[in-house]
């Protein structure tokens, strides 16, 4: 069963769109129910583009088969909501060919193929491996130049490894990918800058110069949480531990998302905005056992925060 079966879109028109418009849009990540509800909820009320995004431990926590039922189920859902708003199935740091196949064959609108840990040749092969039966199904492809520093479950890496300008057009010329992952100083998790000293700004001299060399060219940025910090402040007053979280600001993204980028990706703030609303509603009812009763009020804080983010950060609310 392939995407268009699903009610899916791959990403070529609305990547088209976000870049004449100015505007990027959100790649929210889910693992269950509550966080796909609070996505497609959130991005039909405020009438934008959404690509929700599945990472390879996801895909292996909810079971293949019911990811493919729920993204079923989820666009019929925003249909009955009387919304027709755009909605990719992605695959989030795709690992292997194999992986990207069965993503494919399984109903993926969109499959990213990480390379960027190989050596330059390596990357090129794999990533066209994956063009190459990618889209003879209608199915697009995100590759990787450069690597994020950060931990993000199977990704690791302890520092940024910025992409190289002068690399972009042989990538995309040899690979037919048709987005690009960069690395221009956003990083994967909670933890990517040091509390308490200045946030370096992005390395937005490098985006304009792939914006120089691929005009037109859709660019991702990953690991672009903002890491909100009334949601730190809450998870560690209800018993959590999370000291020294910070995240990339909110004006750097938005700048982002007027130029060259098209697709940002938020795991860390749905995840933590989640994380403390559960904390706070089982600190004040501490009878309940009920999981509607923590999980309702979470998936409501998510749905907050994902409309904020469509808003004011990437520009993509009204633009479905």
């Amino acid at each position: 069963m392939y995407y268009k079966e699903l009610g899916l879109v791959n990403t070529r028109d609305i990547f088209k769109k976000a870049r004449a418009g100015k505007y990027a849009i959100g790649a929210y990540n889910f693992n269950n129910m509550e966080q796909l509800q609070a996505i497609v909820m959130a991005s039909a009320e405020s009438n934008a583009p959404v690509i929700l995004q599945v990472s390879k431990g996801a895909r292996q926590y909810a079971n293949e088969t019911l990811l493919k039922y729920m993204a079923m189920g989820a666009v019929k859902m925003v249909r009955e909501m009387g919304s027709e708003i755009p909605i990719v199935l992605h695959l989030d740091h795709g690992d292997s060919y194999e992986l990207c196949v069965s993503c494919i064959e399984s109903g993926f609108s969109s499959v990213m193929i990480d390379g960027s840990h190989f050596p330059y040749e390596e990357n090129v092969a794999l990533t066209r491996q994956v063009v190459d039966y990618a889209h003879k199904r209608d199915v697009t492809v995100e590759g990787e130049l450069g690597i994020l520093a950060g931990i993000e479950e199977d990704v690791v890496a302890e520092k940024t490894t910025y992409t190289k300008p002068e690399e972009v057009e042989d990538f995309v010329e040899r690979t037919g990918v048709d987005s690009l992952a960069i690395a221009i100083g956003t990083s994967h998790g909670a933890f990517k800058f040091k509390p308490g000293q200045p946030i370096p700004p992005l390395r937005f001299d490098i985006l304009e110069g792939v914006e120089k060399r691929l005009p037109g060219f859709p660019i991702v940025l990953h690991g672009a949480s903002s890491v909100v910090p009334e949601y730190i402040d809450m998870i560690n007053e209800y018993g959590g531990d999370i000291a020294g979280a910070v995240g990339v600001p909110e004006d750097q993204l938005r700048k982002a998302a007027a130029s060259a980028v098209c697709k940002i990706n938020i795991d860390s703030d749905g995840r933590l905005a989640m994380t403390a609303v559960i904390r706070k509603e089982l600190h004040d009812n501490p009878k309940n056992f009920d999981p509607r009763k923590y999980l309702g009020p979470a998936r409501e804080e998510l749905v907050k925060l994902i409309k904020h983010k469509n808003e004011k950060v990437l520009g993509s609310a009204g633009k479905a």
